[in-house]
């Protein structure tokens, strides 16, 4: 082997060294997202930064979302709940009587349980009649119906000092009219709350 020959050979291995760095230099810099700008680009100008994208989140099995705090409807007080027996406040009576009906008798049971419960509450009684009569007979008509009805709820549990009978006669009708259909509402005693609790 001549010189020449000799020297070309050291050519081509040099070559080739040379040809491998660079593809090991431009695979490391398509890795790192380095590379050598393309011929035309500016080289003054910062390649792009790789994407990295983030590794999909598995869901955990089984685990049932949160539920929201369950949320309580406020208390509504039964003297005014129209679905509870406590917001009925008047029992009626038949001419000329002072008798608590049967049919009445659930009702007045619920208030004297209610007044025995909170021994702070106290009510009124209202006695009341129709328009028939005169005036002095029906004040004591009317007291003598709150009377009985002030008496069936001591009976039934509330204190004395809860309870005032009220005579009004016939000065508070609550209907308008001069018959039975009017007399009718306006016979009755009405429970009336002036403190609750």
């Amino acid at each position: 082997m001549n010189v020449n020959q000799h020297h070309t050979i050291g050519m081509i291995g040099v070559a080739l060294l040379a040809l491998a760095l660079t593809s090991c230099s431009s695979q490391e810099a398509k890795q790192s997202g380095w590379a050598s700008p393309a011929p035309g680009a500016n080289p003054a100008v910062a390649p792009e930064s790789p994407r990295v994208q983030a590794p999909a989140v598995k869901p955990a099995a089984n685990v049932a979302a949160p539920r929201p705090a369950a949320i309580k409807p406020a208390a509504i007080n039964p003297l005014n709940d129209p679905r509870n027996i406590l917001s009925k406040r008047s029992l009626y009576y038949d001419y000329d009587e002072a008798t608590i009906k049967t049919e009445f008798r659930a009702l007045v049971e619920a208030h004297a349980r209610y007044l025995k419960e909170h021994p702070g509450a106290n009510v009124a009684i209202e006695g009341n009649c129709d328009e028939r009569g005169t005036r002095e007979y029906n004040i004591a008509l009317g007291q003598r119906r709150a009377e009985s009805v002030k008496s069936m709820l001591i009976l039934l549990g509330a204190a004395a000092n809860q309870v005032e009978a009220i005579s009004l006669g016939e000065e508070k009708p609550k209907a308008d009219g001069h018959g039975e259909q009017a007399w009718s509402q306006n016979r009755r005693s009405d429970i009336i709350y002036r403190r609750t609790q």
